[in-house]
Formats: C-alpha cells, structure tokens, sequence
C-alpha cells in the first residue's frame, strides 16, 4: 500500500480571474505563495518522503516551496505536461460558458469527446497521466509521497489511481493549494479503465 498525496498548485493569476491555464507556465501569484505556507504547515504530519511535479512553473514552484519548509526532495515527474487547451487558454471559463454553451456542457459531461481549439484530446493527456501513475507505483509499492499536479492532470492521475470517475472538469479547474490522500493497494492491479 501506498500512500499518495495529491497536490494542486497555489493560485496564480489566471486561477485568480477564473482563466484557462492548461499548460502555461504561470509563476504563482502573492496568495498563492500564501496558500503553499498554509498547506505545507497542514502536510507536515503526512509524513511525505519524497515530493514530485512536472516541470511546469505553478506545480514546481509549489512542490520547492513545500520541499523547502517539509525538508523533502523533490524531483521532477518526466513527461508530464499538463492539458494543452489551445485557443481556450488564457480565456475565461465564464466566457466559454456564455458563448459556447453546448461545448462548455460536453465538456463537463463527456470531456473526453471534446478537443479544444488547436488543443489536445483528454486521452492524450490520459496516456501521459497512467504512464506516470505506472512509473510512480512501480518505483513506490509502498510508503508516503507527494505529487504535485494542476487540473485536469491531477484529475487523470486519480483515475488512473483509484478509477474514480473523472467529475466536472471545469469547477476542478478552480481547485489550487489543497491536497487529497489517496490509498492505492500496490498488489493489485491497476483497475479498469485505467
């Protein structure tokens, strides 16, 4: 059994203005910095062994900053780039609502059908999510780790978990500087689906 810790970024500026941030690179923003403080203080009893993000600029500098005050390695996940929404990103989630109404409700009912202008389908991201989720288990069967990850990647890594069903996408888009423990029995296999 492993036990793996799922971190979504601080805020930055876009989560801030209810904006698309997919794969941008955004540093975090005054109270996101603020919101890292706050939540490594509350991850410092999970004792945490190892901390991990992709390269993108919220998710590093989150985990450095929690590496930093937890006194914990981080290492960088390879591979793992976050959604890449296209022309979505950048625009705010409201807008989308507004002007695209039957894509904004596909999206938060059968997001893998949807492939945002000059983005990329969820099933790709999904791959690159159970690679890593794969990667993780094998190198820790057991133990406590971080992994820091920005919607809807985390969403994906989850599923590939747990199997959960993904949600609506668009509120887990709003999700920054809060974390979940997830349970994930190494000795069988990674469920359906995943």
């Amino acid at each position: 059994m492993v036990r793996i810790i799922l971190i979504h970024p601080g805020t930055t500026s876009y989560t801030q203005e209810g904006r698309i941030q997919g794969n941008l690179d955004l540093p975090l923003s005054e109270e996101g910095q603020t919101e890292i403080a706050q939540l490594a203080e509350l991850l410092r009893n999970q004792g945490i062994e190892l901390l991990y993000a992709p390269e993108s600029e919220p998710a590093w500098q989150t985990a450095q900053k929690i590496g930093d005050l937890l006194e914990v390695k981080v290492k960088k996940l390879e591979r793992m780039e976050n959604l890449n929404f296209g022309l979505w990103q950048g625009i705010q989630i409201e807008e989308i609502r507004h002007k695209q109404p039957k894509v904004y409700r596909q999206w938060q009912e059968q997001p893998e059908t949807v492939c945002p202008p000059e983005g990329e389908m969820l099933a790709e991201v999904e791959a690159r999510a159970q690679a890593a989720a794969a990667r993780l288990l094998k190198k820790h069967p057991e133990g406590v780790i971080g992994v820091v990850l920005p919607e809807p990647l985390a969403s994906l890594v989850r599923r590939a978990l747990t199997g959960q069903a993904l949600g609506d996408l668009w509120k887990a888009l709003g999700m920054h500087g809060d974390f979940e423990i997830l349970e994930v029995n190494t000795q069988t296999p990674t469920p359906a689906g995943a």
